[in-house]
Formats: C-alpha cells, structure tokens, sequence
C-alpha cells in the first residue's frame, strides 16, 4: 500500500510533462489527471469535468477536487506549474502525503522550445513525419522575466519542503528517455507494476541545440554570456541511458587482454584477433561475464589491459543498415526492417538481399536507401521515431558512458589505427610479435566506397553530432 494519498507532478511549459504522464499512466494503479489547476481549463483543454468536479467548482472549491482525485482508484495525481491555482499548491505543499515530484530542464531549451510552439502552434508531436519547425527571436528581457519565475517557483518548492522535513522525486528532463528511472519513480510512488518499454507516441519536437533554433544566435550568446551554466553549444541527448552490457565483453584465452565492444562490426576481427594472441581459435575467448566473473578476471590477469574501438560514424552506420536491415541474415531485424519501408519510407527491396547476390540492386539504389537510413538514425537518435535505438546504431559516446557505470576501458582506440596501437597496448603487459589484425575485406567496404561523398558524410555527421564532436571524427575519406 502507497504511503501517499495521491501525487503532484510540479513543472513547466516544455519539460516534458506531457511525456511523463503518458508514462506515468501506463503504470497499473497510477493515474495522472493534467493541469487539473490550470487557469483556463480543468485537466486538458477539451475536457470540462474531473472526476465529476467542474471547472466552476473547482474556483469555489480546489480542496474539493484534491479530495476527489485522493478518493480515486489507484493513486491519482495532477501536473501543476507555476502559474496555476495557489490554493492548490498551499494545500499540495502542506499534505505529507501529497507525493511530490519535480521535474526540471534547462530554462534556456524550455524557453525556445516554448517560442518555437507558441510559433507553429504544435504543442505535441506523435509523428515526426508531421513536425512543425520554426526558427524563433530571442529577447533577452523576455527570457530573463521567465527565468526568474521558473526560479522563484523552484525555491518556493524547494525551501517549504526544507522547512516541513519532506522529500520530492527529482528529475531531470534526460531522465524521462530511461525507463528504470521510471520504474523508480513508480516505486517511489509505493506502485508495485514496471515498465519494460517507454510510450512512444509522443515524440521530441525540435531536438536540435536551442543555439540553432534562433535567428539571432550570437544576440543570444551575448544576452547569456554571463550564464554560461546553460550551456548552449552542447549537442542535445535524447539516447537512454545504457548499461555497461558486460556479458558482451571478451577477454583474451590467456593473457590480459579484455576488449569492451561498442558494436558495429568490428566484434569480429577483434575477436579473431584477440583469440589469435594466445594462439587459440575464437572458441577458446572467455566471454558471456557478469560482473562478478569479471571482478574475478580482473583479480585473477593483474596487470591486465582494457580497450574498445572506435569506428568512424559512416562505417559504422553503413554497417548497421547492410546487416540488420539490408542483407538476409540472422542479424537481420525483420519488424524493424518492414518499419522503416512502411512507415519511414525507406527505398529499400521488399526482401532482404542475398549479401553474394545484388542483382537488380545497383549503386545509385544503394546510395539512395543509405541516405534514407541516416536520415531516419537522425531522428532515431534524438528519440522522435517509435523504433528502438539499437547498441548496433547507437552513439558510441552513450555506449561508452554505459560502460563508465562499471569501469572505463584504459584505452579508446581507433579503427584506422588498430594495427599500431594494438602493438603498444600489448607491449603495455609484456606481449611482444602480436598477430596482425587481418584487413577488412567485406562486401560492406566496397559497396561504401562506390557509395560515399559529400551527401553521405554530411547525413552521418547530422546523425552522429555528439560522437564526431566528442571523438573529432573528420571526413570519412
């Protein structure tokens, strides 16, 4: 049984807190009613009762109300932002048990983000076929009457729940892409249901850097130099977040070697390669750990070396769209495959090709559905597609960032230099006349080569924004 009577999500315009009810009311037993205090409505625009109480009632009366969604089934709560009913929040704030939920963004991404739908009049996005987009102008004064008003809400918040000894759930707008933050938060809530998966209806509007989405980005700039805190030039992430996927690791037969992959095919060779060290077949790599058997190598190979390998997001995404969506194969991603021709529209044969086979497929077709997957990743990455992100496509700097929850590789190493750093990574332990790792000879690379230029380079770099700013990824070739 819950230890509260009901719940109060306290945001902002442009949070996400559309999204975080429509999750929130995938748990069984939660319930969310909207802005059940807004000014101009009560709950959702279109809807003129809660639980049988009026708008009318509610101004005569906001306790009546409180106590109706307490008496609902489950536990119910409401969305409530700093401009809505007093009344409400003196008698949210004050109740121990009125769970309390704050959800927080960068003022800086809320405020565009609030200029850009008052422009479109897009408030929600479901498809992203469908997004409005608008570049907007920034006014300093505007912003800065906004800011102190977000603050002063947060401190109100944050200060009463100081002085009655309470607690909230904090969460960030990141948070809301990871869905054990959301388990977490329903078992704050004393619900005992979880989510295996995230609503995927709604979709991000607008994920570019806010800088881009002005007309007057260095007006911006200068207004906001002195809050260097928002940090406005950073790429946007709307991955989630990952583990550090252990049981994927490998680690050499023998020596200490323990390569930590990042997927999109190098596994292989690598593989091969770190077998070939001991002078074994690729049987004889201890794989599949959990963190205890891995705790375990590490204590038992001391002096040992960790690694994982970089691969330019061109290479790395071709390889993804040839093997999971492009070519037969067990790798293949069937469901995925029929989205992204149905829905995505992606110009790709109605079958999957033999990998030896290509006949009646030809380089100008192949060029056009591996432009048509990088346009898709960029809006699979920045979460506005129902389609998983896959490790096999994810960035690489997120996967590396899941892997940080257990322990950093030692070194980052790149693909374009393998040979020599694998030579000085072995020479680190004691591994002298290493096997050289065998060339890359798949029909992925010649089908790349014949495919690539400037459109191909321009689509991956707008895909992998955070990893080529992260790694410094130049042109492919």
């Amino acid at each position: 049984m819950s230890k509260f009577d009901y719940f109060v999500i306290f945001a902002e315009m442009r949070t996400g807190s559309n999204y975080l009810e429509a999750n929130i009311n995938h748990f069984d037993g939660l319930t969310c009613y909207g802005e059940a205090f807004n000014p101009s409505f009560i709950g959702y625009p279109q809807v003129d009762n809660i639980l049988g109480i009026t708008l009318e009632q509610r101004e005569g009366d906001p306790g009546a109300l409180i106590n109706a969604i307490k008496a609902a089934d489950g536990l119910a709560g409401f969305r409530f932002f700093g401009d809505h009913d007093p009344r409400a929040l003196e008698i949210s704030l004050a109740h121990p048990r009125c769970a309390k939920v704050v959800l927080t963004r960068n003022p800086i991404d809320s405020f565009v983000s609030w200029k850009i739908a008052k422009a479109t009049g897009q408030w929600k996005l479901t498809n992203a076929t469908h997004a409005k987009s608008e570049h907007v102008h920034f006014d300093a004064d505007e912003f800065e009457t906004f800011l102190a008003r977000v603050q002063q809400f947060q401190t109100q918040l944050l200060n009463h729940l100081q002085k009655t000894g309470q607690t909230a759930f904090y969460l960030a707008y990141d948070d809301l892409s990871d869905v054990e933050v959301m388990n977490g938060l329903a078992s704050f809530l004393g619900c005992h249901d979880r989510l295996t998966s995230l609503d995927r209806k709604l979709k991000k509007q607008n994920p570019e850097a806010s800088i881009d989405k002005v007309v007057n980005p260095a007006d911006m700039e200068a207004a906001l130099a002195r809050l260097d805190r928002f940090n406005l030039n950073r790429t946007p992430n709307f991955e989630p977040r990952r583990g550090p996927m252990i049981p994927a690791y490998m680690a050499a037969p023998d020596s200490g070697l323990l390569y930590l992959p990042l997927r999109g095919g190098l596994d292989h060779r690598v593989g091969d390669w770190l077998a070939a060290v001991d002078g074994k077949s690729r049987s004889a790599l201890k794989t599949k750990f959990t963190q205890k058997t891995l705790r375990q190598w590490k204590r038992d190979h001391a002096g040992h070396r960790s690694f994982a390998v970089l691969r330019h997001p061109v290479v790395r995404a071709h390889h993804a769209f040839c093997t999971h969506v492009l070519f037969d194969g067990p790798r293949n991603f069937p469901k995925i495959r029929e989205t992204l021709r149905r829905v995505h529209k992606l110009p790709i044969p109605q079958e999957p090709l033999l990998k030896r086979n290509l006949k009646g497929y030809d380089i100008n077709a192949h060029h056009n559905a591996f432009l048509a997957f990088l346009g898709f990743l960029k809006h699979n990455l920045s979460a506005q597609t129902a389609v998983r992100i896959d490790p096999a496509w994810a960035s690489q700097l997120s996967i590396l960032q899941g892997m940080a929850q257990f322990g950093l590789p030692d070194v980052i190493l790149r693909e374009e230099r393998l040979v020599s750093d694998l030579d000085f990574l072995g020479s680190q332990i004691g591994l002298n006349n290493l096997p050289v790792m065998p060339p890359d000879e798949d029909v992925e690379t010649t089908l790349l080569a014949e495919v690539y230029d400037a459109a191909v380079e321009k689509a991956a770099q707008e895909a992998y924004a955070r990893d080529c700013l992260a790694f410094g990824f130049a042109a492919w070739a």
